[in-house]
């Protein structure tokens, strides 16, 4: 039995920031942005709008793309970092939303790399005959961790300026803010006979040494209470990120990662027919695509369009790539991803 992707799906918000937009709140540009991460512009919700939301929406396309219903779907993996609560996680909210039946959901917590590993759990869920029509989904709202108070300014709902105090504590986590965008991607992973299709295989791994290259370090259990107002003043509670030793870790471990699983099938890099990386930053693609020799053509990113997604980066380009005629029946394909944990990975996929 073979895992096929049978239905993607992918949505974004409607509110579009650009570059210019969040020069409006800190010290930056269009241009420092694009230079440094070739982003233009991301989409971030409306307050009220939650994880799960996205991923909903998400869900119900990849499922009619699929030619099901939800009550076909057996099995939920949904990949976030930005749940809607401490607890649950955002699976169990989707299932409600979706009507679904009273089907496993799974909760994963791999951030950046979490739809890889969301890939290779369905996989072995179908394969051991536990289920034949698994929604896997990967979704964010990033914007509930940023640290901006004048949002009206930001999207321009307002003249500015903002208070100078503010001003600055907006500058120093630009280098962080600026990247991130909410949106959630889906996909059907459904049981298939057909051998000649299907997830072919994995190379995954984590090195929990480089956990504080790219985490938030407040917030959980490791403090009392969780939370404090002074995480929240202090931008603590934002993601950090050690941009200079995360990319060096990026362009190192995703072309060994990649060439580790091609290896396994004595393939190389050429006879890959499209490579769809998480989308971090641009710079970091193009520092893995020129170690791996790849054409532009073969690689396809849209972190232009809608930044750094983490868990919906992966399934949201792979949705819009094959919308646009570029997933063939019978491609070969490599999914390239690397996070938070450290986490990283490679899947090897048969269109």
């Amino acid at each position: 039995m073979r895992a096929v992707i049978t239905g993607a799906g992918m949505f974004v918000p409607p509110v579009v920031v650009t570059n210019d937009d969040y020069a409006r709140v800190m010290d930056t540009t269009d241009e420092w942005i694009r230079q440094r991460t070739g982003i233009e512009e991301r989409r971030l919700v409306e307050p009220g709008t939650a994880t799960s939301d996205l991923g909903t929406e998400a869900g119900r396309i990849a499922i009619a793309e699929a030619g099901l219903e939800p009550s076909d779907i057996d099995y939920v993996i949904f990949a976030t970092m930005t749940p809607d609560y401490y607890f649950p996680g955002p699976a169990p909210l989707l299932q409600h939303k979706l009507g679904l039946n009273q089907v496993p959901c799974l909760d994963i917590r791999q951030q950046c790399a979490g739809f890889i590993y969301a890939l290779q759990v369905a996989d072995a869920v179908i394969r051991s005959g536990q289920a034949r029509h698994v929604l896997v989904v990967g979704a964010e709202v990033h914007s509930c961790f940023m640290p901006f108070k004048s949002w009206d300014v930001l999207l321009g709902k307002k003249d500015g300026p903002i208070p100078q105090d503010e001003y600055e504590r907006n500058t120093a986590t630009r280098d962080r803010t600026v990247l991130f965008g909410d949106g959630a991607g889906a996909v059907v992973i459904s049981a298939s006979e057909d051998e000649d299709r299907g997830l072919v295989d994995f190379v995954i791994h984590t090195d929990g040494s480089h956990a504080e290259r790219l985490w938030t370090p407040a917030g959980g259990s490791a403090f009392r209470p969780y939370f404090t107002e002074e995480m929240i003043e202090s931008g603590d509670i934002t993601p950090y990120v050690d941009g200079r030793r995360v990319y060096a870790l990026a362009v190192t471990n995703m072309p060994k990662v990649t060439i580790e699983l091609l290896d396994r099938h004595n393939l190389k890099p050429e006879d890959l027919d499209l490579v769809i990386m998480h989308q971090a930053n641009l710079r970091i693609n193009e520092g893995v695509q020129k170690r791996l020799g790849l054409p532009d053509e073969k690689v396809f990113n849209n972190i232009q369009r809608y930044g750094n997604t983490t868990a919906g980066t992966i399934p949201i380009a792979f949705a819009e790539a094959k919308a646009q005629g570029r997933i063939k029946r019978g491609d070969l394909m490599c999914f390239i991803g690397l996070g938070s944990g450290l986490n990283w990975g490679a899947v090897l996929y048969r269109a």
